[in-house]
């Protein structure tokens, strides 16, 4: 272990090599310092501190510092005498991404961030340059998903600001993402000139993605770099959700100096509470005739899952996910119901959850979308709701009860284990016979979509129909699944594809996403054929923006036609499908699964007002509104 210089502040440690035999360590510090006056303000303070003579250190073990004054680099020092060669902020911040299983990192250089570009070239993790700003944030928040952690990297402003979309979204779906934003030197800023991207002052990008993001740092301090780096990703890793890091790029080669002990910070917790609120839980669930489980999608973030898993075959308890949280489990488990979105959604599974006397909620989302637009009824009264942060039993709050210790805490008590009793079950999977010539709809495209999905396909739903009409799809194992239910932002599901497959290879993305989304983001197919991707997209043709216009319509719900058959031509990658009817669609499908080392992009024509009946359903809510 380093050992360091005590005193009421932690401060450098300077070079010099220090045997038993009773050398000044004060003389050979001023004689190393004298030889480079770049240290000459340090030498004040030192030489004014008590703490200096460290003698009594040497009795204890032999203390080796050295220091590389002309690279400027720095040498930790343990107590078994091996020396380590300290990190620059940049190799630290690297260091630290890597530890925590990022192998990739999404983003778009520019001049204020190309110092740190060039440090991530170099090392173990992989730069992956999208073609905007957006596509990187949409691909670092997917990966996040798959891996616990993403990354994006953007310039100053320009950059940064077109990430605050994607930021929000991660934030407010829970998404742990990490935003480096190269900036000016901390020497460009002096007088507060002009530069270049500059906004108005130059924190006002850091103020603005404090609003958005669970914790921020600017690491314009070598002394408090290595810190700040640790509190602001553990904070992500903790939280869930996003974190926001400014990186002056005159700081990125200057050696950080980590001389704390990096400590883990646990989360509130209260034992008392706990087992009060489980005794609580147990009463209730006990009592109940029929009780059913809500599965959130916090149960994801956490890596719960297993838990609730093994809850579920310990009770018998029947379970139904919600939009956000679709494929948190199997959806072939046999205590699996479907999805639960009030109105919205299949009426069986309504009607059971909301029959149930004793609902138990664990990490779900209280949204409108994830409530069918607030046609979802729930009896405050009979229900258990347990949340990252605290648990709700029926009028009861309880502070400080993670959901995890309360999952963990219900494995441990005795929940009585039900017998067994019909429940609402998914729509079997039927094999369909496509008809020569007859026209495409969108039922039958679910339908067809539901047998060509395997173990292996993720799906990725954009917002819109691309997502409600995937609800009553079979996903066959946990997490594959993905789509903004809650913050609903067009465009994520073409640049997420990118995250989804370089988290995990063995996935084979299946895009969702309406034409109008696509004309955002879908130039980041480039980024995919660039990297040798291959996702499946199915692009939902039907002249614009669907989910708007049974709300309210007009040209401005209009988009230009493309072809996008075609785009496979223009980036000389991929292959391109025209579908207009059951038998094209069955061809595509088909030549797809063979061309599983291409991007394959099906063009599927559907008339404006062919919808879901979910999507029928939202919308009539939500013209109430508009």
């Amino acid at each position: 272990m380093a050992k360091y210089m005590r005193g009421d502040i932690g401060f450098f440690v300077f070079a010099a090599v220090v045997d038993k035999r009773g050398s000044n360590l004060k003389e050979i510090i001023k004689r190393i310092v004298a030889a480079s006056p770049r240290y000459d303000y340090t030498w004040r303070i030192l030489n004014n501190r008590r703490t200096l003579d460290l003698a009594m250190f040497i009795d204890e073990f032999e203390i080796r510092l050295l220091i590389a004054l002309l690279s400027n680099r720095f040498y930790l020092l343990e107590k078994s005498g091996n020396m380590a060669v300290a990190k620059t902020i940049g190799d630290y911040l690297i260091q630290k991404l890597y530890a925590n299983g990022v192998r990739h990192v999404f983003g778009v250089p520019g001049d204020y961030a190309l110092s740190f570009f060039h440090e991530l070239e170099i090392s173990a993790i992989q730069v992956i340059n999208t073609c905007d700003e957006q596509g990187a944030g949409f691909a670092a928040d997917a990966y996040a998903r798959i891996k616990g952690l993403g990354a994006v990297c953007v310039t100053y402003c320009v950059g940064g600001l077109k990430i605050t979309n994607t930021t929000a979204q991660a934030f407010a779906e829970k998404s742990a993402v990490v935003v480096i934003s190269g900036a000016p030197g901390t020497n460009e800023r002096i007088k507060s000139p002009l530069l270049h991207h500059k906004v108005r002052d130059f924190d006002t990008q850091l103020k603005v993605f404090e609003q958005i993001t669970v914790a921020s740092t600017v690491l314009d301090n070598p002394q408090t770099a290595c810190r700040e780096i640790d509190r602001v990703i553990d904070a992500a890793l903790c939280h869930k959700r996003p974190v926001y890091i400014e990186l002056p790029r005159n700081m990125v080669s200057v050696t950080a100096l980590p001389y704390y002990l990096p400590q883990e910070i646990p989360l509130p917790r209260d034992d008392n509470t706990l087992n009060e609120v489980l005794f609580e839980a147990k009463n209730i669930i006990n009592t109940s005739k029929k009780p059913v489980i809500i599965a959130g999608i916090e149960l994801h973030r956490f890596g719960i899952q297993d838990d609730l898993l093994q809850f579920i075959e310990n009770t018998h308890i029947p379970v139904a996910a919600t939009p956000l949280s679709k494929s948190v489990i199997s959806e072939h488990h046999s205590r699996y119901m479907g999805v639960y979105e009030g109105a919205i959604g299949r009426d069986e599974v309504r009607e059971y959850v909301e029959s149930s006397d004793c609902l138990i909620l664990l990490g779900t989302f209280m949204t409108d979308i994830n409530l069918g637009m607030f046609t979802a009824h729930i009896d405050q009264g009979k229900s258990i709701y347990a949340t990252s942060e605290k648990v709700y039993i029926h009028y009861h709050v309880y502070e400080n009860v993670s959901l995890g210790d309360f999952l963990k805490g219900l494995l441990q008590i005795k929940i009585n284990k039900r017998e067994d009793v019909d429940i609402p079950r998914p729509e079997s999977i039927q094999l369909l016979q496509p008809v020569t010539g007859k026209k495409i709809t969108i039922k039958y495209l679910y339908q067809r979509l539901n047998t060509f999905l395997d173990k292996n396909t993720v799906v990725i739903a954009d917002t819109g129909d691309a997502m409600f009409g995937a609800m009553d799809m079979t996903i066959h194992n946990e997490t594959e699944f993905l789509s903004p239910a809650y913050y609903a932002s067009m465009g994520f599901a073409v640049p997420g594809s990118l995250g989804v497959q370089l988290a995990n290879p063995n996935l084979r993305p299946l895009v969702l996403v309406g034409d109008g989304a696509f004309q955002m983001t879908g130039m980041e197919l480039s980024t995919a054929a660039r990297y040798q991707l291959s996702p499946i997209i199915i692009i939902l043709n039907n002249s614009g923006y669907g989910t708007e216009r049974p709300m309210l319509d007009g040209r401005f719900n209009d988009v230009r036609s493309w072809e996008y058959s075609c785009i496979p031509d223009i980036l000389k990658a991929g292959r391109g499908f025209n579908i207009k009817t059951e038998d094209q669609l069955e061809e595509a499908l088909q030549l797809s699964r063979q061309y599983t080392k291409d991007i394959c992009i099906l063009d599927v024509q559907i008339d404006s007002d062919d919808k879901s009946l979910a999507l029928q359903r939202m919308t009539k809510a939500l013209a109430k509104r508009v």
